[in-house]
Parts: structure tokens; sequence; C-alpha cells
């Protein structure tokens, strides 16, 4: 542990002896000394703290000597961690600048890979792989990511790198789509981001390399089995951002089933030691796993309720936890109307996807997040429809009826905060399907991943067909036994306020 000045430390180097709190580290830190503790294979990595992100706040954006001082102790760590040099060769070490707030905030704030590469590093890099097309494309991929993130080239001396990357990644907690993404979910704006430097393993390196998602149950379906996506010879950003079209997870399996038997293994773990459906971000290089960070899973309404009861049978949370982590608007969401059988039959879909987050929506295309906000104010009701999204869209997502992507899977970021947001949301429609759909009105069958041209007939739910919102509800009963018998929703509303008195 290195500390930047007396009193609290505002810089920690990672590991299984590591005990510092969320709040003061972050979700994605906690999680890296969370996986170490478990024995599990990640990279070494240090963190800035949200005490170190005011700090830097009221030097006016700037790192504090005490602080710097600290990263550099801490960049030390990770070079006699991995045998490897920071900014030089001939075995250089790139590190990866990430944000991680307390509370997850999926794709919000901004992150840095591949940083320490300058000419000569590239050159080490192509020297120690035998391959300059991974070194011109680790360098590639590093100017692209920086450019946008801190709003300049980056320097070739990669300790400035360093300093303005920590920077712009604690800035990115004040941008307006963190803002705003806070206020819509009823977020503090107080608590601030950490910012974790961790040592890069490449995705991109060979063709036993990739990048991918794994979820330990489905969140989308509420299924129980393991549901992932991976995408070979790419970094974790190409598969968030919905660029690229990632592959089923069963696709690791053919190709390494080794690696793949052990990321299951590790997710098990994980899910037990969490008590809770984990995501869990990996990557493999030459073949090797290396876990990055897992944390609580974002899912679907359905999901959210199946997941709670299977915990609960699993015997990992208990009853009234399991009552804890359903809502009344989940389970509104789960009863939700679908659309008549027979209708939807005679008509040919215009666009079709991978479902993201189930439920039915009617409404008016448009192709900008600016231009849905506009729309959403005069009261219509619109389907945002875009190539793939990122974090500026967010707005206009939460104000959508629906979101549509032409690119993406089901980790990409639309899928992931759409379930948040629980908003319908079908991905990988496939490229130039959608913009042509601008100003017509369409439905949009999210469970199905189909969009019909027009409006629809929806029928409507039938909530007594549900064997789990049965359960959930006598669950409900039996622990507020003097409660009015009402409707699941009602009885959930009525425990939190029994609680709160």
């Amino acid at each position: 542990m290195t500390s930047a000045a007396s009193g609290p430390p505002q810089v920690f180097v990672l590991g299984s002896g590591t005990a510092a709190d969320r709040g003061l580290i972050g979700g994605k830190a906690w999680s890296i000394q969370r996986m170490s503790a478990l024995g599990l294979p990640v990279p070494p990595a240090f963190v800035l703290t949200t005490g170190a992100g005011r700090h830097i706040r009221l030097a006016g954006d700037e790192l504090p000597a005490a602080v710097w001082d600290a990263v550099l102790a801490a960049v030390a760590e990770l070079e006699e961690a991995t045998g490897r040099r920071f900014g030089a060769g001939p075995r250089p070490l790139l590190v990866s600048v990430r944000s991680g707030a307390a509370t997850s905030m999926p794709g919000m704030m901004d992150t840095v890979l591949n940083l320490g590469m300058n000419d000569d590093v590239e050159r080490a890099l192509a020297a120690q792989s035998e391959d300059r097309s991974f070194a011109a494309d680790t360098h590639r991929r590093f100017r692209a990511q920086f450019e946008k993130v801190v709003g300049r080239r980056p320097s070739g001396d990669p300790w400035e790198q360093l300093r303005r990357a920590i920077v712009a990644v604690f800035c990115s907690w004040h941008s307006p789509r963190a803002v705003a993404y806070r206020e819509t979910r009823g977020l503090s704006h107080d608590a601030g981001t950490a910012v974790t430097v961790q040592a890069m393993v490449f995705g991109n390196l060979d063709d036993r390399s990739g990048t991918g998602v794994l979820f330990t149950r489905d969140p989308l379906t509420g299924d129980p089995e393991p549901y992932g996506e991976w995408l070979p010879r790419g970094q974790g950003e190409d598969v968030v951002s919905g660029r690229a079209d990632a592959l089923a997870a069963a696709d690791l399996a053919s190709a390494m089933p080794d690696v793949h038997a052990d990321l299951l293994a590790a997710a098990a773990r994980l899910e037990a030691d969490g008590r809770d459906v984990q995501d869990i971000e990996f990557t493999v290089e030459s073949g090797r796993l290396w876990l990055l960070q897992t944390r609580a899973a974002k899912r679907s309404p359905q999901a959210a309720i199946r997941h709670a009861i299977l915990l609960r049978r699993l015997g990992l949370i208990t009853t009234g936890e399991a009552l804890d982590r359903v809502r009344p608007e989940q389970v509104g969401a789960l009863l939700t109307p679908h659309l008549d059988v027979t209708e939807a039959a005679a008509t040919t879909p215009v666009a079709t996807g991978k479902p993201a987050c189930p439920g039915i929506a009617t409404g008016l295309v448009v192709t900008d997040a600016a231009v849905a906000m506009e729309h959403a104010d005069r009261g219509e009701t619109v389907i945002l429809a875009r190539p793939t999204t990122d974090p500026d869209d967010v707005m206009g997502m939460s104000v959508a009826a629906a979101v549509l992507t032409e690119l993406g899977g089901s980790t990409s970021h639309a899928a992931v905060v759409c379930r948040e947001l629980a908003v319908p949301c079908v991905v990988g429609c496939g490229v130039q399907t959608l913009m042509g759909l601008a100003g017509r009105v369409v439905t949009v069958d999210a469970t199905a991943g189909a969009v019909y041209p027009g409006t629809l007939t929806v029928v409507p739910g039938a909530p007594a067909d549900d064997p789990d919102i049965a359960l959930l509800t006598r669950w409900a009963r039996a622990e507020s036994p003097h409660a009015a018998p009402g409707s699941l929703p009602e009885l959930l509303v009525r425990r939190e306020m029994e609680r709160m008195q």
C-alpha cells in the first residue's frame, strides 16, 4: 500500500492483502482486490482514491505533487510485479486508466487503454511479440482513445500521458452525460470516482487472444445458465462500444476449452462470494485467462425476479434478501403486455436483431438522441435508432420508448444501459438497416428481437399465469403476516414503507 501524504492514503497498490472500503477505492478497484483475495488471475493494479480525486479537483484539475509521488511509487511496484518497464523496452509495460465509482455507472465515464505508447515502445513491442501489425494496432488504438478522452494528441513522454489521462478520467465524473445519468438514477453527485491504473494484457495479440464479457446467469431472460460474448483479437472497448459484433461464449468453448472451463470455474466462485449474479470482464492473452473486473450484473426486470428466486433456492440469499432485490416497477415490467400472436405472424418485420431488454413499444423512429429528447418534451413517443450508442446518447435513451442499434451484442453499451433503465432494446440489427426507418412509426417487440411496421395490437399480460410472481407474493405475505392482501407490487411498496418506519 502506498500513501500520498499523512492521513488517509490516496493511492493503494491492490492485491490480496488490500482491504480498502468500496466508497474510497471505487467498485472497479474493490472488485480487483476481491478477485485477488480469491486467488484468481488478475493483472496487477493500483488505484487513486475518491479522496485523491477531490484533491485534484481542489487543485484546479492538476495532480498535486504528493499524489504524483505516490503514483510514481505505485508504477514501480507494477514494474516489479510484471518484470516490465513503463514506457521503455525491451519489455515495455503499458497500462489502462479506468474510472470506477462506488456505484456502477456502466459506460458513463472514461477509459484509456494501452497507455505508455510512443514510437520507441511500438518498436520494442513489435520486437518482443515478433508481430509489427500487433504493435501498430495497439499504438493506433491508444492514440485514438487518448485523443477522445484527453482532448489532445498524446505526448511522446509516457509519464506525461499518464498524468494527463488520470486527470481526464477523474474529470469525466463531472461530464454532462455522467451528471445526467446520476440525476436519472437518483445518485449523489458528491461521491466522486476513483481511478484504477492496471497493467495491460492484450486481447489483440494473436489468434489465441481476445476479450469478452460473461454473466453468471442470463441477464435478459433470467435463465440459470451462464451467458456471455467473446471477441477474438479484440480489446474490451470493442465489445462494450458495440462497434464489433461479438461471438457467443460457446465459440470460446470450442476454440479454447480449457480457458472456457477456467472462466466458468472463476465465475462460479465470484457468484458464490458475491451472493449475486456477476458481470465479469475478461481478456485472454495467448491462451491465458485474465479477469479484469466483476460486479453485480445489470439485468432486465424479468431476470431480476428470476434471479432473486434462483439465488434464494440455492441458499445464497435469504427470503427477505430475495424480496429486497425485487422492485415494484420490475414486477410491473414483467407483467407487460405482448403482441397479438396472429397479427405479428402475418406481418413482415422491417428489422430483426438480438433481444437486449424485453418489452413492447410503438413510436416514431428518430436517429439522434437530441431529437428524441425534443419529441419527448412535446409528449410524443419515440423509438431511438442508432448505429451504436455511446454515453452521450443516454439522455435520449432514457426518454425513448425503445432503443434499436445496427451494431453490437447483448453486452454492448445499449444493451447494458437499457436493461438498467428498463427500456425495451434490440441490438445488432445489421449495418444500414435502421437509419432508413427515420420518420416511420414502428412497433418494437424487444422480447423477440423484431421491429414491425406501423402499430400492432398489444394483448394484456396475465399475472396469474406466472408462477414466480405467485411465489414471491406468498413470500411477501409471509414476511408481513399482518399486512392486508394485495398484489405483489403493493406488498413490496408496503414492505419498504414498514422498514423505513
